[in-house]
């Protein structure tokens, strides 16, 4: 999986709808290879981005689960844990 697309389910608070097309971009951008499609494809770069922003959207309105939300801040500073562990340093706040 794309490193850049994140997990969205069972958060508190829920994603957003800017998190939800952030992550359908990424996708879009890992299946189609161009990260800036040229002109003659922009238009179905583009269509592919809402058409996977929908699906996620629905997706994710669907999901059930009877585990505890995780809580964003939480789960950001364990991933800022693995970053340092990772790269060395200090985690960034």
């Amino acid at each position: 999986m794309c490193r850049n697309i994140k997990t969205l389910f069972n958060f508190d608070p829920p994603a957003t709808d800017e998190e939800i097309c952030a992550a359908s971009l990424q996708f879009v951008r890992k299946l189609s290879g161009f990260n800036k499609p040229s002109q003659a494809n922009q238009a179905a770069f583009d269509r592919g981005i809402e058409e996977v922003t929908r699906a996620a959207h629905t997706l994710l309105e669907r999901l059930v689960t009877t585990a505890e939300p995780k809580d964003r801040e939480a789960e950001a500073a364990k991933a800022r844990a693995r970053t340092a562990k990772r790269f060395g340093g200090a985690a960034v706040a």
